[in-house]
């Protein structure tokens, strides 16, 4: 049994502990914890992997050290961060570890439940990075540093489109040759899936009905951000299609863009495609309007008068209307309404915004209610609302590390 502190309480993390893992192209979370109770045993973030200046940060116990050391690679990353465990109390070849969960962005048509992975799942994750090529082969390196390190615990990988996988064929479609599509894998797949499944059942849980009795539109709204329409605990639309790009407005990412953007592009600016690709993923949303994607930056411009400031929240929030009102009339009304991740969670004037003007839908936000920071679900409309508009803190982690011992579990 391993002690964990949590602010001031004290809570015991049993044996049966998983390991998380988010490889990104640079960097890699973790986290380990107990997928029954939720508690943290010890959780950690590995920074500019193969670039300048490295730096490792690890938190166990209440405390936090940061080290700053070069890492050339994603296995001397995660060899870094198991030395952190280990000098912490927490040796992950002798902590009762019974899974590893990896977050993977694109599962295609192939995947959409959590998977055992062996050489043939990896092998087939990475041929699908033509899908995510910003993300799947940050995954793979992660999947293979943690299979070098801890070969004897099942790895899983647990995929961001999943949720999506059975959209109905009229949210899923796109409307191009339909023999270009299907030999390419063209649909809208969708991402965000493991925080919008998670915080749509948050949220039945918190008004104690059945999700099956619901209408839900969930707004994932992080330096990436996604909505999701819900209708009896299934998806039947979300924003995001074949890539992570498209829908709202993002940190760094233009969302929904008239195709013909690009080839205007092409033909006068001379862009080849990784100049268009840098461009919308890296270079466009909040970024490209005001030169910044942190929403606090964001909004300390907007005080001091910065126009373009101005000019991008009012398109994000513009954005996140226009599916709002497309969700609404898609489910034929809405029984709920949640905000989450980073900006959703903390940000009120996004939430109050967003939702503004709209009591003739039942749909209102109460603003002393809305003011309130809190860490844990709670509602910000008014008790007499015909629409619970909620605000409900995501945990992608805890749904990962259920899904992997779940599944480890059984087999």
């Amino acid at each position: 049994m391993t002690a964990a502190r949590s602010g001031e309480k004290e809570t015991v993390v049993g044996g049966n502990l998983v390991l998380v893992v988010n490889s990104g192209s640079s960097s890699i979370k973790y986290q380990l914890l107990d997928p029954d109770s939720g508690t943290i045993a010890a959780a950690g973030l590995v920074e500019r992997i193969g670039e300048d200046g490295g730096a490792i940060e690890h938190t166990t116990d209440g405390r936090t050290s940061t080290e700053q050391v070069a890492i050339p690679d994603h296995t001397t990353g995660l060899r870094l961060a198991f030395a952190k465990f280990a000098a912490t109390g927490h040796d992950l070849t002798a902590a009762g570890v019974t899974a590893v969960g990896h977050r993977v962005v694109h599962g295609g048509e192939v995947f959409y439940e959590p998977t055992l992975v062996d050489d043939r799942v990896l092998a087939t994750i990475d041929e699908l990075s033509a899908l995510a090529p910003l993300h799947n082969p940050a995954n793979v390196r992660g999947i293979e540093a943690v299979r070098t390190l801890l070969p004897d615990v099942p790895q899983v990988a647990v995929f961001d489109t999943a949720f999506f996988h059975g959209l109905p064929d009229a949210a899923k479609t796109y409307a191009i040759d339909a023999r270009v599509a299907a030999a390419h894998g063209i649909r809208r797949y969708g991402f965000h899936g493991t925080s919008h499944e998670y915080v749509s059942g948050r949220a039945a849980e918190f008004l104690g009905r059945p999700p099956e009795s619901l209408s839900q539109i969930v707004f994932h709204l992080g330096n990436g951000a996604s909505v999701s329409a819900l209708r009896g605990g299934r998806p039947v639309d979300t924003s995001m299609g074949l890539t992570p790009l498209e829908g709202l407005v993002m940190g760094t990412r233009s969302g929904d863009l008239d195709p013909g953007v690009i080839l205007h592009l092409m033909r006068t600016a001379h862009l080849d495609i990784n100049g268009v690709d840098r461009l919308l993923n890296r270079g466009s949303g909040l970024r490209g309007l005001a030169g910044v994607n942190d929403f606090r930056e964001l909004r300390r411009l907007i005080g001091e008068g910065d126009a373009a400031a101005r000019l991008a929240y009012d398109v994000y929030v513009h954005r996140i209307r226009h599916y709002l009102g497309a969700y609404l009339i898609e489910l034929g009304g809405v029984d709920v309404i949640t905000f989450t991740a980073g900006v959703g969670e903390n940000n009120a004037d996004v939430r109050a915004d967003a939702l503004a003007g709209l009591s003739r839908f039942g749909i209102a936000v109460d603003p002393d209610r809305n003011t309130v920071r809190e860490r844990t679900a709670r509602r910000i409309s008014p008790p007499d609302a015909k629409v619970d508009v909620l605000v409900v803190p995501t945990n992608e982690e805890l749904a990962i590390a259920r899904a992997a011992a779940a599944l480890t579990e059984t087999t």
